[in-house]
């Protein structure tokens, strides 16, 4: 089979090093430049991506189509990509709940056959491998499996029904990111009673626990902006299956705390304590 052509929406730190990963076995790996930031387009340039002026050149000589954007703009892209008839296969890879892939996915179709993904793991760079699991029809995951075989993308097919990959993604999400919440505001508790050494020291005898590593702190800091959405959509899948969706509103509203922190990779452990307990 001829290599296809690929088409990234939009290449964001996630976005660009999967995309740049795929290209391994897609004939070119494309992204549209109009509208993007200067931060997205220097990350094109640093991963060989191949820029397209307009939305329409892109989705014209695209085969795959991933979309990898904030949860919010999950739409309203897709929107986009329907109003132009794309044909191809679109992988619906936002943290979203699985309502909201599902809805998507009858935006796109008949024209379009749509995959369900969701990325588990860090970026892929630097050694990281996250796995992108897959749901949907079989014959589209097993052209988005080969598009990613032999990179440090692993792929996973949960199964057929789009929303399985969504599910999975926010399942993990709940309890991971929820986690550093629960951490930031443990250590800040104890901090504020001059008793943080001694709570460290505690979680020191449990390395399993990520209360043992409070360095994490400032990074959970600096994703907040990403990570409290991402809570809201758990919070929602939770709701609609009968499950308690408070807990993970909670966190989501404690991460809301450092939205002036974004992205801020030079954020220290007290930098970030200080802003979750004087916002």
């Amino acid at each position: 089979m001829d290599q296809p052509i690929l088409g990234i929406l939009h290449p964001g730190s996630m976005g660009a090093a999967v995309a740049a990963c795929a290209a391994t076995n897609a004939a070119a790996v494309l992204w549209c430049e109009t509208g993007r930031s200067t931060a997205s387009a220097a990350r094109a340039v640093q991963f060989g991506l191949t820029p397209v002026a307009e939305l329409a050149e892109l989705l014209d000589r695209s085969d795959i189509v991933i979309s990898l954007c904030p949860p919010a703009a999950a739409e309203d892209v897709a929107r986009d990509v329907a109003a132009h008839r794309f044909d191809g296969v679109y992988v619906e890879a936002n943290a979203i709940n699985p309502e909201r892939a599902q809805q998507i996915a009858a935006l796109l179709e008949p024209a379009a056959t749509v995959v369900d993904g969701g990325v588990i793991g860090s970026p892929p760079v630097g050694g990281k491998t996250p796995t992108l699991y897959l749901s949907g029809p079989a014959a589209a995951t097993a052209r988005i499996e080969a598009l990613f075989a032999g990179t440090a993308v692993r792929t996973a097919v949960l199964g057929t029904e789009v929303g399985q990959a969504s599910a999975l993604k926010l399942a993990y999400t709940c309890f991971q990111k929820t986690s550093r919440v629960l951490v930031a505001l443990a250590v800040g508790m104890a901090r504020e009673h001059g008793v943080d050494q001694e709570l460290l020291e505690v979680a020191s005898k449990r390395t399993d626990s990520y209360l043992a590593e409070p360095e994490y702190i400032a990074k959970t800091a600096a994703r907040a902006w990403r990570w409290g959405p991402e809570l809201e959509e758990a919070a929602d899948a939770l709701a609609a299956v009968g499950l308690p969706p408070e807990m993970l509103r909670a966190a989501a509203s404690t991460l809301a705390r450092w939205h002036d922190v974004q992205d801020n990779g030079e954020l220290t452990l007290i930098n970030a304590l200080d802003r979750l307990a004087q916002p």
